[in-house]
């Protein structure tokens, strides 16, 4: 059986609000029990512009995991407490490369890497920020947002979250890795952050994650991705 990663993206509104959040604070310990998870992050979602509270957005909620097998994602998805949702989309996902730690653990410790190919792949960067640095984390990170909007093979992209300060991440998928690299390299915007990053030794912890997509379920704002 090998290793698979999901992205679930769930959309409420009305007492679904009131519902999410109840899952938000009880599912942690029914997670630890369900068969095959071996991670899985709850997270609030943003559109991912300025990473500032105001961002956040209570209608939209997901859960990042990674499983043993396939089947154990199939299995939770047939049972999950999130039926009441509006709309759910799940993505899965073969990492192909990754570095960092989230939460002090590596997500995919024993995973082999798959190759990449022709298809679409998606890319989860997570960051904790140190406190005294989060002024400057979020006045640089406008200009490469703004550049990610219009980058072209973008598909689609979402800010997630442990919390709605200090704690970032993004979910992004790509038509292709020849137009994720173009503005992951290329970009004027998104190099300079990625040097200062290094440089001025903004986070406290961070991890990158490239996956192959492999299968894709629900939908997004009434549309397949």
């Amino acid at each position: 059986m090998t290793p698979v990663a999901t992205m679930h993206v769930y959309s409420v509104h009305g007492v679904g609000v009131a519902r999410a959040l109840t899952r938000m604070a009880l599912d942690r310990p029914l997670l630890r029990r369900t068969p095959g998870l071996r991670f899985a992050k709850l997270l609030g979602t943003g559109d991912g512009q300025t990473f500032a509270a105001r961002d956040a957005d209570v209608h939209r909620w997901a859960m990042f995991s990674v499983w043993s097998a396939i089947e154990y994602a199939d299995r939770f998805e047939n049972r999950s407490a999130w039926g009441f949702a509006d709309e759910t989309w799940r993505i899965d996902l073969e990492p192909q490369r990754w570095h960092g730690s989230w939460g002090g653990s590596d997500p995919f410790e024993g995973c082999s890497p798959v190759m990449a190919g022709a298809g679409r792949v998606a890319v989860v960067t997570r960051a904790r920020v140190r406190a005294r640095q989060w002024r400057t984390f979020t006045r640089a990170i406008a200009p490469v947002a703004s550049s990610a909007q219009a980058a072209p093979g973008r598909l689609f992209a979402i800010g997630i979250g442990e919390a709605p300060i200090g704690f970032q991440a993004t979910f992004s998928l790509w038509a292709d890795t020849p137009s994720l690299e173009s503005f992951a390299y290329r970009g004027d915007a998104h190099r300079n952050v990625v040097a200062r990053t290094r440089s001025e030794h903004w986070y406290a912890e961070e991890l990158f994650a490239r996956f192959t997509v492999c299968g894709s379920h629900g939908t997004i704002d009434g549309q397949p991705l």
